[in-house]
């Protein structure tokens, strides 16, 4: 496993990422035992993986409990991210409410201080920190109970809002393959020493090679019409060059990521130990100068214009 400085925490944190989306979340995932959960983050740290992402929300607050357990005595090996806006009571932006919110992560997560936290996709309005929300942060960062902060979300226009207006440490935003437009924000976060968190870096599944246009989608993944199903597969053939005896579609997807070196860490969901090695074994090679451009120019010429929803 490879690391990367994550921005100005002092924190090295491991290039492959846990996405704890999956953990306890039955909402939205097939079940997953909560020994098998605990087990599952054991076996990551084992394999070098430092980095956990999760939020109040995933599976109802389980998802920060089961990590909570899983890293009991084992805390000082972790880097954690955590999230505020959406609870398992709903949503709710108020400055007034972040205080509790992390109160109540810290309590779930068994932990006192968390490495940083995200306001999780906020609206437009909010990412100048007019609302006081950055303030709080300063605050909770100065008591010890928060070593950075920053936003979660999708598209350069709030990268730039928030970059202009505020000092985050950590952003985590939306970026692979086929969703490449925030990389026009990635030099000035680099340049004000912001680590990126890259989430949905398998589009969704798409990019793990495994949908056709014959696929058929419920819970979550029922969003996506007809037509965009089609498009996506054709796309999906035009990238199977990726793959060879020694490379999946979601290793070079990953890889294709962490090609970008203002890139502090991916996030690809984990719901079993398969999954976890195949995405660990991403960090053992490089995506090639060649195949980096040809998708970068897949972007351009073919994907950048379309409306593939996400």
């Amino acid at each position: 496993m490879k690391y990367r400085r994550y921005g100005t925490t002092g924190k090295q944190v491991s290039e492959i990422g846990f996405g704890a989306w999956q953990l306890g979340n039955k909402q939205d995932w097939a079940s997953m035992e909560d020994e098998e959960a605990v087990r599952l983050v054991h076996e990551a740290l084992d394999l070098g993986v430092n980095f956990f992402d999760t939020a109040p929300n995933y599976g109802q607050g389980k998802s920060e409990v089961l990590l909570g357990k899983a890293l009991e005595r084992k805390r000082e090996k972790a880097v954690i991210n955590t999230k505020f806006g959406h609870s398992p009571e709903g949503t709710d932006y108020s400055a007034a409410q972040i205080r509790n919110s992390i109160e109540r992560s810290l309590m779930r997560l068994q932990t006192d201080y968390v490495d940083s936290v995200l306001i999780h996709n906020p609206p437009f309005d909010h990412l100048d920190g007019k609302y006081g929300h950055y303030q709080v942060m300063e605050d909770l960062k100065a008591e010890g109970k928060i070593l950075a902060y920053g936003v979660s979300v999708d598209s350069s226009r709030e990268m730039l809002e928030v970059l202009e207006h505020a000092r985050p440490g950590v952003m985590e935003v939306m970026f692979n393959i086929f969703y490449q437009e925030t990389a026009q924000a990635f030099q000035l976060a680099k340049e004000k020493e912001v680590a990126l968190i890259i989430k949905v870096p398998l589009d969704s599944g798409w990019l793990s090679g495994k949908y056709q246009g014959t696929s058929s989608f419920s819970g979550v993944r029922s969003r996506w019409s007809p037509e965009v199903i089609q498009t996506r597969a054709k796309l999906v053939e035009q990238i199977r060059f990726l793959e060879d005896e020694q490379t999946t579609m979601t290793m070079a997807a990953l890889r294709f990521i962490l090609a970008y070196p203002e890139v502090a860490t991916v996030i690809p969901g984990v719901r079993n130990s398969a999954q976890l090695r195949e995405n660990v074994a991403a960090s053992d090679a490089e995506l090639p100068e060649a195949a980096l451009r040809q998708l970068q120019d897949l972007w351009e010429r073919e994907i950048r214009f379309k409306s593939l929803g996400w």
